[in-house]
């Protein structure tokens, strides 16, 4: 973790802390993650119902951030992947129930045909042979009749299955999603970059990792409303992806932070893709939705850094973030590379 990024996270957690005594809510794991939360901002709904309590004159009391945390913060993915579970465990016990009935009427099936066959070795007369017969024509229809049932119930099971399958599927997508802006999310990038950095390794192929930061982007959600800066959140993740290709990944790294992982991507040609997304972002005229007013335009600045065979995911991150404290520092609305960094070292 770079200095940086330490002091950040340092300063919300201070700040979920101090929500935590004033509250008098007692700081256990759970409402600390809420308020560390609402102090990133990562969660702009959240943000806006506790600020309107605040507004309102109240505090978040103990009741309250305990119905908050369950509403926004308790995953609902473990308790869809039990459901499925259960649903599966279901349909696995009515099949294997339908199968021991297939089983036992089989096993009564052959008994009745080796006792017709040792009948039939003897002397037999003809009402006899005629009971005999009806006897095994009610034996094979049931018989039948349980093989249907085995089919329909099979096939119920594999329409079951692949809904389920399903399901599940769409659970996993949507873990791997930021809710706000619909691109993938913190878990979605740390398995994406252990996965290119891994193939990267193999391979022997670039790979360079993006990071942005929206310029002075607190001062324009406390200006123009956290819905207004939603809305410039989706726009930025819009922009970042549309601009990237093929296996390159765009995540929401945090609050008003975004990442690409650029497989197959030498420094030029990242310092090229960040380049044109920091021009599409900054060509971009803002506006109100619900009044039509023009909020002007955003700029955001750029950290851009390659991959090295000696490198950790962290150490990656690390060195990316260090590029894009140097962009903000020179200016912002700009690109630094590892290597400008090292010029700006030099210089």
């Amino acid at each position: 973790m770079s200095e940086q990024e330490f002091k950040r996270a340092l300063g919300y957690a201070n700040s979920a802390f101090d929500l935590l005594k004033r509250s008098g809510i007692p700081p256990y794991p759970q409402f600390y993650e809420l308020l560390y939360t609402y102090a990133t901002g990562v969660n702009p709904t959240l943000n806006d119902r506790i600020n309107s309590i605040f507004r309102a004159g109240q505090s978040p009391t103990l009741d309250l951030a305990e119905t908050l945390y369950n509403e926004f913060l308790k995953s609902d993915v473990n308790d869809r992947i039990s459901n499925v579970s259960e649903r599966m465990h279901a349909r696995i016990e009515a099949v294997h129930d339908a199968i021991d009935t297939a089983m036992t009427t089989a096993n009564a099936y052959s008994g009745s045909l080796q006792a017709a066959s040792g009948d039939l070795g003897r002397e037999i007369t003809g009402p006899a042979m005629k009971t005999l017969a009806d006897r095994l024509l009610a034996e094979t229809r049931r018989m039948q009749d349980t093989n249907r049932a085995l089919e329909m119930q099979l096939e119920a099971s594999r329409d079951d299955i692949a809904s389920l399958q399903r399901d599940l599927d769409d659970v996993r997508r949507e873990s791997l999603l930021d809710p706000l802006t619909k691109i993938a999310n913190r878990k979605s990038f740390d398995e994406g970059l252990a996965t290119a950095m891994a193939d990267a390794s193999t391979k022997g192929n670039p790979l360079c990792l993006l990071l942005l930061d929206i310029d002075y982007f607190k001062n324009f959600n406390d200006t123009y409303g956290h819905q207004t800066g939603d809305q410039v959140l989706r726009l930025v993740a819009m922009t970042l992806k549309s601009n990237i290709k093929g296996k390159d990944l765009a995540a929401r790294y945090g609050g008003e932070e975004f990442v690409a992982i650029l497989p197959s991507t030498d420094l030029e040609g990242a310092m090229i893709v960040a380049e044109n997304i920091r021009k599409a972002i900054a060509a971009k005229e803002l506006m109100k939705r619900s009044t039509n007013e023009k909020l002007g335009r955003i700029t955001a600045s750029f950290g851009v850094a390659v991959f090295h065979p000696s490198d950790t995911a962290n150490s990656l991150i690390e060195r990316t973030d260090r590029c894009l404290y140097a962009a903000k520092h020179a200016g912002r609305n700009r690109v630094v590379s590892e290597i400008d960094l090292a010029a700006i070292r030099a210089a």
